[in-house]
């Protein structure tokens, strides 16, 4: 059984803070199901994205589990026309932007290997 998108994105921000890091909500989506996107920012200023990965990624052995794929964009403008195109596409997206502690947010995540 996959939690809701509200369990997962509180647990990851808890998990988060925990370590040192600091999280935020910058859009709510659909409490349920919503795609969750993480803007994840470094201490130099580095900006990168993870978004939601295709459903030909999603495995029968682990059918819980949320999959992520690392999204190159050049800078905040392409960042924020990405996500106002999603945002479009589905109401319903979450956006988390992220400054990780003392792990690496892909530690954190399931990155999809397809």
């Amino acid at each position: 059984m996959r939690v809701t998108t509200d369990f997962w994105v509180s647990a990851l921000v808890r998990r988060i803070f925990a370590d040192g890091g600091f999280a935020a909500i910058v859009k709510r989506g659909a409490t349920e199901a919503g795609a969750v996107f993480l803007i994840v920012r470094d201490r130099l200023g580095g900006v990168t994205l993870f978004g939601p990965a295709p459903q030909t990624s999603y495995d029968a052995a682990k059918p819980d589990e949320r999959f992520f794929l690392r999204h190159d964009l050049d800078g905040d403008t392409a960042l924020e026309n990405f996500l106002e195109k999603e945002g479009r596409f589905d109401r319903d997206i979450w956006v988390v932007e992220v400054e990780p502690g003392q792990t690496r947010i892909e530690s954190m995540i399931v990155l999809s290997d397809k």
